[in-house]
């Protein structure tokens, strides 16, 4: 992992600004990022969620997918970002369910304001992987006070490779990201369980591998303090 020394030179900042300009680019990396999502789909058990938050919405892709395939439809979304071109993206990506999804400006803080125990999945893809350790504990946090007992924690995030080609692209990456992050939009590889500890149980875990470049999906009950 990347020390937080070198992760603190990508700020909250420095994300908006990236991403406000990347825009509708984000699409271009589901070529990598569709095989994992849709793993995320298949075992996130969202046909039982009535209360999905997001964070780290991006242009609303994963949104649509639950909205349109997997939720009841009595069920509600909320989604949140950082980025306001994400976020208009998102919100004309699902204006077919205006009545029930939401999509947030983020002021950068990892706060959302929602009541406690109110959601059934919390889901973050291909987000801790920008953010800082001290972030990902403070997400973390958020989530578990948000879900309600039975509900899911639904995390996918850029890892380490395992076959010759998946570590010497993720070899790569990291050289890229030590030289400046911005190039890599603040991404790099990470490994989940160090983070999903106390208060979780997790449910599932794997690895997803495409064109080299090796995502981990990763599904945690909230377990009571």
């Amino acid at each position: 992992m990347v020390a937080s020394s070198r992760m603190a030179e990508f700020s909250i900042e420095q994300a908006r600004d990236f991403y406000d300009r990347f825009g509708r680019k984000q699409d271009w990396q589901a070529f990598y990022e569709n095989p994992a999502t849709q793993a995320l789909l298949d075992h996130g058990a969202f046909a039982d969620a009535h209360r999905v938050i997001e964070f780290g919405c991006g242009t609303g892709r994963f949104a649509r997918c639950l909205l349109r395939d997997y939720l009841p439809a009595d069920a509600s979304y909320l989604g949140v970002d950082v980025s306001r071109t994400m976020v208009q993206l998102a919100q004309r990506r699902l204006a077919p369910w205006a009545g029930r999804a939401e999509i947030r400006l983020s002021d950068g803080r990892t706060a959302i304001q929602e009541p406690d125990a109110s959601a059934d999945r919390f889901v973050s893809t291909y987000v801790f992987d920008l953010l800082s350790t001290l972030q990902i504990e403070d997400v973390l946090r958020q989530a578990h006070r948000l879900l309600r007992p039975e509900g899911l924690l639904c995390l996918v995030s850029l890892t380490y490779g395992h076959s010759f080609l998946g570590r010497l692209v993720c070899s790569a990456w990291q050289s890229v990201h030590a030289y400046s992050p911005k190039i890599v939009g603040g991404c790099r590889p990470i490994d989940l369980t160090k983070f999903v500890g106390w208060g979780w149980r997790v449910s599932y875990l794997d690895t997803v591998s495409s064109f080299g470049i090796t995502s981990q999906l990763l599904i945690a009950a909230r377990a009571e303090s």
